[in-house]
């Protein structure tokens, strides 16, 4: 049925009342929502989080003084690894150790020294404290993430507001209704003592003593405070803040600056905040609003279970917090390093057997492309590096990547299995793919995208050896994090991580081939696809390889990868692939999850959701919320609620299980990883009320959508550069009011409508 309608539509909120659907995507997309607690924290873990992927701030208190802890992500300590020599031992020589069983020596070269050695290393910044005993008790402490401002307020009245700005390198602070001197100090982190160092663990944090820095000088001037603090050889590093008091108030900024070398000119951090001062505090707090406002407005959610709707909100607001473009990459703890007189958990480092890959899932459907360039960015400034390791060290030509790297992209080191691995470089190929496929960016396609699947496929083309089988197979292979760091993580036969990294390169070179008008290059990768053995299998699902079976707990689900989220094995291509993750997701849930952290719930979450369970993806996302996270949200990978959901209960943060908990949701709520635009796919049958506004899907279409006691009531499209979007039919029947301007067709429950770019389809039942 073909009729232009015109209708005003209600919307149900968990959180805020019944709006219309233009109310809905124009002001409540400015989330309502704020962090609030009775008391300042106690420790830097569970701060107020600020930040922009380039400076961030934690806002808490220690010993009785109000602590911004001051960070910037830049902040590096990059002095070589001393054990690399590729030309030496390089992975042909690490084969012969494993062969030989002499593997101590491979960890005695490249594991022990990222243990014992301080260095590289992200590093912390310094500490703003303010003495704050005068001013009585804490009345509450709030941040509201729609302007991303933190407030404190005092029983006696007094109050404190502040931000990092939304896009420049600045702090800002704001004290009103004081009557005592506030006058801040900087702390500079204890990286020189006379005591002796201690702790070497780098799960806990090794003692910034051992960097063996020359101290630091601060000088006061007036109403500013400067630190300099030189580094590793030529790296440098500037905190300054600067103030203008009042008999009843304290406004100032701060900034953090970092230098590489003498020649390279840059403003510092007094310049910086100079010049802040100068045009004042009204003009940046009208802008900073305005970024979050905009920022806010790209996509919303709307679910009925509250702690999973504030959890999302609040992750968004910590990718918005460290992600940007022409920003260095997510890290492990981004702009938040520890301020406890250590080094950050695993040296606050680039992880890509995992962690740098869960951080961006969210900003696909989340429609934050924006924020997910600064990831691309850098992989693409690195990628000569990249190619100079993958010679070096594996002998080929071609793409591999460190899976543990330095700001700069150079190999670290440690359980060289994954920091080694061969197929890193794969696993970051898909997001080069999503970002193509969510953006249609052609440009991007033939100049980036491809290339990168290209040349990771060439190095598998070198890399590879004739199995017993007939069939091709890696010299050794490994399967994030099993067997951890014995010899026995190395594999002698195919496992199915390395395997289905390795069938995905192939297949999405020859999708991405075509898609060029390259078909000599597709048919070539087609043909080495087909040399490749299948999956390993028994009666329970995916194995790890075909030696070993999924008999274990263990917190990394790389078995699974061909499920998600390379979406090689999906319900969508048979039955068959639909037994077997049925059986594979059962056996996980089976063999229990005693040896989980918190990402492995929130990747279950995105597993159930792509298995269309719908309950199951909301449970892993509520035993994350509640048992993984501390009170401010931060991911601290071991089970804090004492209830036995697993084994690990320490508490080192780190950032990934956050963004991959945001990405659970939307899978929920969305998916079209098949081609075909799912709503509302793994919802739990109670939630008859959930909406969501502009989720991205594959082919650059914004979507929104509601559902009200259990029926879509609408659902509109908005198609950014054009071409075929395939829906499956989200209402009762094919009765659709929409647009007579639309062109479309069935296949079956499946609606096919050609679209031109900017073009806004409205569909109801």
């Amino acid at each position: 049925m073909k009729t232009k309608t015109v209708y005003l539509l209600t919307i149900f909120f968990s959180l805020w009342s019944c709006v219309s659907e233009r109310e809905f995507q124009e002001l409540d997309a400015i989330p309502n929502f704020k962090l609030h607690f009775n008391q300042l924290a106690s420790s830097w873990d569970e701060a107020v989080p600020l930040g922009n992927a380039t400076i961030g701030a934690l806002v808490w208190q220690r010993e009785g003084k109000l602590r911004f802890s001051l960070d910037r992500a830049d902040l590096w300590d990059l002095r070589p690894m001393e054990n690399l020599d590729f030309k030496k031992y390089g992975f042909n020589w690490v084969k012969e150790q494993w062969e030989k069983d002499s593997y101590q020596k491979v960890q005695e070269r490249y594991d022990v020294p990222y243990d014992q050695l301080p260095a590289p290393s992200k590093i912390p910044g310094a500490a703003l404290e303010f003495d704050i005993s005068g001013l009585g008790t804490v009345e509450s402490v709030e941040l509201d993430i729609a302007t991303a401002i933190c407030t404190v307020k005092w029983e006696n009245g007094a109050q404190l507001k502040t931000f990092v700005h939304a896009t420049e390198p600045i702090g800002w602070y704001s004290f009103e209704n004081i009557s005592s001197d506030l006058t801040p100090i900087i702390i500079p982190p204890a990286y020189v003592s006379l005591q002796q160092a201690t702790d070497n663990d780098p799960v806990t944090g090794q003692d910034l003593r051992r960097l063996e820095y020359d101290g630091g000088r601060v000088t006061h001037k007036d109403n500013s405070i400067t630190y300099d603090q030189p580094g590793w050889s030529d790296f440098k590093f500037q905190v300054h803040t600067q103030w203008n008091p009042s008999p009843t108030g304290l406004k100032g900024s701060w900034s953090i600056s970092s230098k590489t070398s003498e020649g390279k000119t840059q403003e510092s951090a007094k310049q910086l905040v100079t010049e802040s001062l100068r045009q004042g505090i009204v003009p940046a707090l009208q802008s900073h609003k305005d970024w979050w406002t905009a920022f806010w407005k790209q996509s919303t959610i709307s679910v009925p279970d509250p702690i999973l709707q504030n959890q999302w909100y609040m992750e968004i607001y910590k990718l918005g917090s460290a992600a940007r473009k022409g920003a260095p990459p997510i890290s492990l703890q981004s702009v938040w390093t520890a301020d406890n007189g250590k080094l950050p958990p695993w040296k606050g480092d680039y992880h890509h057997d995992l962690n740098t890959q869960l951080s961006y899932w969210p900003t696909y459907s989340g429609n934050h492309l924006d924020l997910e360039q600064g990831f691309i960015d850098w992989l693409i400034q690195n990628k000569p590096t990249f190619k100079k390791y993958t010679k070096e060290f594996y002998g080929t030509n071609g793409l591999n990547v460190p899976g543990v790297t330095t700001l700069n992209g150079d190999p670290m080191g440690g359980w060289i299995q994954y920091s080694f691995g061969p197929t890193v470089g794969a696993w970051l190929g898909q997001h080069f793919y999503l970002h193509w496929r969510y953006s249609m960016d052609r440009d991007f396609l033939k100049n980036e995208a491809y290339p990168w699947i290209k040349e990771v496929a060439i190095h598998f083309n070198e890399l590879n050896v004739l199995g017993e089988d007939g069939k091709r197979k890696l010299p050794l292979s490994s399967s994030p994090e099993i067997h951890n760091n014995s010899r026995e993580a190395w594999f002698g036969d195919m496992t199915n991580f390395d395997l289905a990294l390795i069938k995905w390169t192939y297949s999405h070179a020859a999708e991405l081939a075509l898609e060029l008008g390259l078909k000599k290059e597709a048919d070539l990768w087609e043909a080495a696809l087909k040399e490749w053995p299948d999956y390993a299998v028994d009666k329970t699902g995916l194995m790890f390889s075909p030696s070993l079976p999924y008999n274990e707990s263990h917190r990394h689900f790389s078995h699974l990868m061909a499920i998600h989220p390379l979406g090689l094995i999906d319900a969508s291509n048979s039955s068959k692939d639909k037994e077997l993750i049925d059986k594979t997701i059962a056996n996980l849930d089976a063999t229990g999850t005693s040896q989980w952290v918190g990402y492995s719930f929130s990747w279950l979450a995105n597993v159930k959701a792509r298995a269309f369970d719908g309950e199951g993806a909301a449970k892993a996302l509520s035993d994350f919320a509640t048992s993984f996270v501390l009170p401010n949200s931060f991911h601290v990978n071991g089970d804090q609620s004492g209830t036995g959901k697993s084994n690990f209960t320490y508490r080192p943060f780190t950032l990934e299980g956050n963004f991959a908990f945001a990405s659970g949701l939307q899978e929920m709520l969305i998916q079209s990883h098949t081609g075909t635009v799912h709503l509302f796919p793994a919802i739990p049958k109670e939630w008859e009320n959930v909406g969501f506004g502009q989720l991205r899907t594959e082919g650059a279409f914004l979507v929104s959508a509601q559902k009200e006691e259990g029926i879509v009531k609408w659902v509109k499209i908005y198609a950014e550069k054009g071409g075929e979007i395939r829906l499956k039919n989200p209402f009762q029947n094919k009765d659709i009011f929409h647009d007579d301007t639309i062109t479309h067709s069935w296949d079956a429950d499946t609606l096919i409508i050609q679209t031109h770019p900017g073009q806004e389809i409205n569909l109801s039942p």
